[in-house]
């Protein structure tokens, strides 16, 4: 199971339930993904992964803020806000969604620039998760996100 990167005074401890957890398990913070790490292809699986669960309700858009530029951030926080209203009037939970990420297609069109394409497979959909990533200071830091 891939999980976000997270900056040990960043995230404490998050505790999983859910359906793809039948018992409940503790998930330790990750250190923090830099430039010295060759590949950024787990850092995009794991912000994918993240940004489903963050418009399914079931993780706080402040967990990824670190990895994610301000227009993201606010981009994000729109599409969770109106995600939260469609399940307020459809009467859903907020559940984990149970997915599995596909490998990351990756691509480098300069020098500090990463662009991605993450397939997301749920039950009864498969989406896209495109975003580029850029250096910024010792890190990469995603600058677009979507999801088709």
């Amino acid at each position: 199971m891939h999980h976000l990167a997270l900056a040990p005074a960043l995230a404490p401890t998050m505790t999983l339930v859910g359906p793809e957890t039948p018992t409940r398990q503790t998930v330790p913070p990750m250190r923090a993904w830099d430039l010295s790490d060759p590949d950024p292809g787990t850092l995009c699986s794991n912000l994918a992964r993240c940004v489903i669960e963050i418009l399914a309700g079931a993780r706080p858009l402040d967990q990824i803020s670190p990895w994610v530029s301000d227009a993201v951030y606010v981009h994000l926080l729109r599409r969770t806000v109106l995600a939260a209203r469609a399940r307020a009037l459809s009467t859903e939970d907020a559940l984990r969604p149970r997915m599995r990420i596909g490998d990351p297609r990756l691509s480098r069109p300069s020098d500090g620039v990463v662009e991605a394409v993450v397939l997301v497979h749920q039950q009864g959909r498969s989406r896209a998760v495109a975003m580029r990533l850029e250096r910024h200071r010792a890190r990469w830091r995603a600058t677009t996100i979507n999801v088709l």
